[in-house]
């Protein structure tokens, strides 16, 4: 997350577009290709001022525009803003979505952005309480760096004993996030603090919370109903069926192994063979 300010030029778009092609676009997941090509939508074409869809306690908390909070993530304040987030959203999502599958990630991301949102206004009004400074309520915040900390979080706990590079300097992934916090805070100014601490605290709400149980229970419901809608002998739990339920790409029990990724892709080439 950038507090709100703007700027021209497209160089930023064009090395995003350079870092597409360079991956392939038949190489990137759906969900994470969709989710980038709406950033750059909303980029060209913005759906409102970005003072309109900035997010801080004065304007969605004080004046109950909840919008905020869906429309922050997913504005940016300038190309080189977009670039370097949907940059790194880019890897990410080749990394993380094959494993979580499609429809779990797409679910994934949005309750990440949400909740991002809403422990960056509790931050700030307890920053704003404690500190009597009314400013931390004023500011106004947009980007979707704080969903990448999350998302961050995240890969590191699937990679425990790797390593990171910041800015260059080799990190163990399970510190990684609180550097990059610190040093992002530090060179670049005018990023919020508060939404990339609130990115990583819900990344660890689901690593280390309940996050993830809650979010797997609820997907598990909703694929329970649809699935006796569609299909009379189909149970999620794993109970007495008739015929063997056939998957969506809902992967709710856990995430695939590197043995299920590759057998899944090898079933593709098989398929297109």
């Amino acid at each position: 997350m950038r507090y709100r300010q703007r700027g021209g030029g497209q160089l930023g778009l064009i090395l995003l577009a350079s870092q597409v092609f360079h991956v392939g676009v038949e190489n990137i997941p759906p969900v994470t290709l969709a989710v980038l090509g709406l950033n750059v939508y909303l980029f060209l074409v913005p759906s409102l001022p970005l003072l309109q869809a900035c997010i801080s306690v004065q304007q969605t908390y004080w004046r109950g525009d909840w919008r905020r909070l869906v429309l922050a993530p997913l504005h940016h304040l300038d190309d080189w803003h977009l670039y370097f987030n949907m940059a790194s959203f880019l890897w990410k999502g080749v990394k993380l979505e094959p494993r979580l599958g499609s429809s779990f990630y797409a679910w994934l991301l949005t309750v990440f952005s949400l909740l991002t949102g809403v422990i960056y206004l509790l931050l700030e009004m307890v920053l704003s309480e404690i500190t009597q400074d009314p400013s931390y309520s004023l500011e106004c915040a947009a980007g979707f760096s704080g969903v990448l900390f999350a998302l961050k979080v995240l890969s590191n706990h699937y990679h425990p004993g790797g390593v990171s590079y910041v800015m260059g300097v080799p990190v163990a992934n399970r510190y990684a996030s609180w550097v990059e916090l610190v040093l992002i805070h530090v060179t670049s100014p005018g990023t919020s603090f508060v939404g990339h601490l609130a990115g990583i605290l819900v990344g660890l709400l689901y690593t280390a919370g309940p996050l993830k149980i809650i979010m797997r229970t609820i997907a598990g419901f909703v694929m329970n109903g649809y699935h006796a809608r569609q299909n009379p002998y189909y149970n999620f739990s794993g109970g007495s069926t008739q015929r063997r339920p056939t998957s969506h790409g809902f992967n709710i029990p856990g995430e695939l192994t590197a043995e299920e990724i590759r057998r899944r892709r090898l079933q593709r080439i098989d398929h297109f063979d």
